[in-house]
């Protein structure tokens, strides 16, 4: 059984999805949720699906600590579900091909340090993009740079704020975030 720990630092519902779809499966399970914000909405889904929690601050990042608790846990892929912060090159080095993550955008474009949410989408919007989407990546030591293992891709309409791309993006997101980890597993 192939170990799963996702690190998130806000609402958490890709996290939610991924700690449902690997609830029974044969495969994986989810059995770590991490995340640097004591108030991430996350840590209550984490909670409410009896998966244990992890809190930790930023500096416990860099300064090796998470990485020693990933270990310690045995995890086998770690998967970044709205996380916002760079994963350090000693962990990335730790899980070489084994942490995956989820961007709101056709990478490369309007991806990086600051490109996150509605700051994603108020580019493409602003740019006047046709289409957005989803790109799932591996993780390297810098944002976004990583190996595209998946992309999907939503049109942007003329009428579209903010808000209404991202309930699109967060669509595909929902749908297709499970299955790619998944794949990964399997691969």
């Amino acid at each position: 059984m192939k170990r799963i720990a996702v690190l998130a630092s806000g609402s958490g519902t890709n996290a939610q999805r991924l700690m449902e779809h690997f609830a029974q499966h044969p495969l994986a399970q989810v059995v770590l949720v991490g995340s640097d914000q004591p108030r991430a909405g996350v840590l209550q889904r984490a909670w409410d699906l009896h998966v244990p929690s992890y809190l930790f601050a930023g500096k416990n990042l860099r300064d090796g600590s998470v990485l020693r608790e990933l270990q310690g846990q045995r995890i086998d892929l770690v998967v970044l579900a709205g996380f916002m912060r760079l994963i350090p090159a000693e962990m990335v080095h730790a899980f070489p091909g084994r942490i995956v993550n989820i961007h709101p955008s056709l990478l490369p474009m309007y991806g990086g340090k600051g490109m996150f949410g509605e700051h994603v989408h108020r580019a493409v919007i602003a740019a006047g993009e046709t289409e957005s989407g989803i790109t799932i990546h591996l993780v390297n030591d810098r944002y976004d740079e990583g190996r595209i293992l998946f992309q999907a891709k939503c049109p942007v309409l003329p009428s579209d704020t903010p808000g209404s791309l991202a309930d699109r993006v967060h669509a595909l997101e929902h749908a297709h975030y499970p299955h790619a980890v998944e794949s990964l597993l399997t691969a």
